[in-house]
């Protein structure tokens, strides 16, 4: 009987362990905005403001699942998947659309040969950017607000296999996207990321690659480079840095800007192929945050952004964007925030309105109060 109770003891022991060694971790945030913009009406009333309730102020809501395995020997296996939703109307995906997980990857971590991830995930330009010199300290973006997106080439990759390796205060990256055959979208890539933190600094840049084709020319590359640093001190943190991205003649660059901001949506207003004719975009940017107290914190940032045309098309787009926020933090898991934003856009570009025609605005104004609540 006691060899028997050993016996058990034991198994149990042992299956204690093994579960110990692997963990699976629901995670989530669910974040609702009231947002008020100005100038959103049609061309012959632009005038028109717009209050909605929205599913993302801060942050866009989502629920995740990360799995973690230690396989010993300092050798781990990652997965993640990520599904997002807009908890104002419960649809998932922000509209329903689309790619069912913004997210799903499976990799290998290795305590000294890096990490290896195969899977749709965030691109190298995002990663540098939101870990290096976010606009904001506490909350990366503003997900209503967010045009340092329009660099980014659409954020998030599919069919991707990125490295990353860490030592000391340094990171890189690596990633690519085999093209798949495909000849519609843009969906191989290539590019990296370094960032050195020393101190209060840290610095960092990256490059990447996107190419596709339209619907009738095959080949075509988009590609973008960014750098940028950040500076912490006591309750300070000042950021600020500067993006280029060209773009082949034909390439739909709104593919782009997907994703940019609930209320940064323009038409250019000089020609309806102007879309597939920008030949670059440039963006510097500025970021100032001020922590008043453990549960309060100011930020502002200021982001300009310039377009340039493949002739015969005339005038350069450009778009000045400024965004004040107040955050408070309940706890840990919880704080409320108000934010206030501001564009004016010149040259041959307009606003749109809620149809998506053309308003022939030049400004408009945000406002919005909203909860969050991370889990």
């Amino acid at each position: 009987m006691k060899k028997k109770l050993v016996a058990l003891a034991a198994l149990s022991a042992i299956a204690g362990a093994a579960q110990a060694q692997s963990s699976v971790t629901l995670y989530g945030i669910v974040d609702v905005a009231y947002r008020y913009t100005t100038n959103h009406g049609p061309a012959v009333d632009n005038g028109q403001s717009l209050s909605k309730v929205i599913g993302g102020g801060m942050s866009q809501s989502r629920w995740g699942v990360n799995i973690n395995e230690d396989l010993g020997g300092g050798l781990r296996a990652l997965a993640n998947l990520e599904q997002r939703f807009t908890p104002d109307n419960g649809a998932l995906n922000g509209s329903g659309t689309g790619q069912q997980f913004q997210q799903s990857w499976v990799g290998l971590q290795s305590s000294s040969l890096g990490r290896l991830t195969m899977g749709r995930q965030y691109n190298v330009l995002f990663d540098v950017t939101t870990s290096t010199f976010a606009s904001f300290k506490y909350s990366p973006y503003i997900e209503a607000y967010k045009p340092e997106v329009a660099m980014a080439l659409g954020v998030r990759n599919d069919n991707m296999v990125k490295y990353t390796l860490s030592l000391g205060g340094f990171t890189g990256e690596l990633q690519a996207s085999a093209g798949e055959g495909s000849d519609t979208t843009f969906v191989k890539s290539m590019g990296g990321m370094a960032k050195y933190t020393f101190g209060p600094f840290a610095v960092g840049g990256g490059y990447l690659q996107r190419e596709g084709a339209n619907a009738t020319t095959t080949d075509l590359k988009a590609e973008s480079w960014i750098i940028g640093g950040a500076w912490t001190s006591g309750p300070i943190y000042l950021s600020g840095g500067y993006a280029e991205s060209s773009f082949d003649q034909g390439v739909p660059v709104a593919l782009f800007l997907v994703g940019t901001g609930a209320d940064n949506v323009f038409s250019y207003t000089n020609s309806p192929l102007a879309g597939v004719n920008v030949e670059s975009r440039e963006m510097y940017f500025v970021n100032l945050n001020f922590q008043v107290t453990p549960a309060l914190n100011l930020g502002a940032a200021y982001w300009n952004l310039e377009d340039t045309f493949y002739s015969p098309l005339s005038g350069s787009p450009q778009g000045d964007f400024m965004a004040f926020i107040a955050q408070y933090a309940f706890s840990k898991r919880t704080d409320a925030y108000v934010g206030l934003d501001y564009t004016k856009v010149k040259g041959p570009i307009s606003f749109t309105s809620t149809s998506g025609a053309v308003n022939n605005a030049d400004d408009r104004t945000g406002f919005m109060v909203g909860l969050r609540h991370r889990f």
